[in-house]
């Protein structure tokens, strides 16, 4: 079986509320061996961390690991201690990356200084601590990496990199990995993300689902549902593949082993 790593599940959507167990049994049937689950806001990064720790206690085949961090679309919401919290977040073992965090200029939830302030402190603990960054951006390009280069950022992912081949490279001048979701399933949509896969080198590629939300839409048959699962990764893999000439288990092996390089996951099996 070819194995996988899912490096961004929202597995605390209300989405998953219903069946979450049964998403995690379908994603290790079909061969996903660790998840990093989107810490969104600072309450959503607790739960996921203490269920991080119930699924070791528990030593399932599934490793979970997960981010810590404030979404820019919860900028304004963040409490006067917030820095204080994310901190302690950041000493245990299954925190692994700081974010989701970055700038959102489409939707502006959060006042944009309000966002920057939030990002900004951010990317100082990333430093402080060594850790990597779990970036979004939306139409805030120019004024995120002008932040990522003020604060010497070099350790982190673009998370669903939707950009063109300008973009990647800005990304990858810093040193950072490039996510990449079902987005590049969407030959509408994702055309500008298909012309950019052959940039990407094979040392910087990650693939994530983003579950629930961007399912790939090169799934046949087609779910009845609409909402994606971890279980749906190898469908990227096989798009990627494609566009960069390779086969889906090659896609495997380099993505497991930059994720392992980047997140520290567990080394690949000898044999899948």
């Amino acid at each position: 079986m070819t194995l996988w790593c899912d490096v961004g599940v929202n597995l605390f959507s209300e989405q998953f509320a219903a069946d979450r167990p049964l998403v995690l049994e379908r994603a290790t049937a079909a061969g996903v061996k660790h998840l990093l689950l989107i810490g969104s806001d600072l309450a959503e990064s607790e739960q996921n961390l203490q269920f991080c720790l119930q699924q070791a206690q528990q030593q399932t085949s599934l490793s979970l690991v997960t981010t810590a961090g404030v979404h820019p679309h919860y900028a304004a919401q963040v409490t006067d201690n917030w820095l204080q919290q994310l901190t302690q977040l950041l000493s245990a073992d299954s925190v692994v990356a700081i974010g989701e965090c970055g700038l959102d200029f489409n939707r502006d939830f959060s006042p944009r200084p309000q966002q920057q302030q939030v990002f900004a402190e951010q990317l100082q603990l990333a430093v402080q601590y060594n850790k990597a960054v779990y970036l979004h951006e939306r139409d805030a390009f120019d004024t995120q990496i002008a932040m990522l280069k003020q604060h010497n950022i070099q350790h982190g992912v673009a998370h669903c990199f939707t950009g063109n081949v300008q973009q990647l490279r800005a990304y990858l001048d810093l040193g950072l990995y490039i996510g990449i979701t079902g987005w590049v399933c969407d030959d509408k949509r994702g055309a500008e993300l298909q012309q950019a896969i052959a940039y990407i080198p094979n040392d910087r590629l990650l693939l994530e689902t983003d579950a629930p939300f961007l399912m790939p839409k090169n799934i046949q048959p087609k779910p009845n549902s609409r909402r994606n699962e971890p279980a749906y990764i190898s469908y990227v893999a096989e798009k990627v593949a494609e566009l960069k000439h390779c086969s889906v288990s090659d896609i495997s092996t380099l993505t497991w082993q930059n994720s392992q390089r980047l997140f520290g996951f567990m080394p690949r099996p000898e044999h899948d």
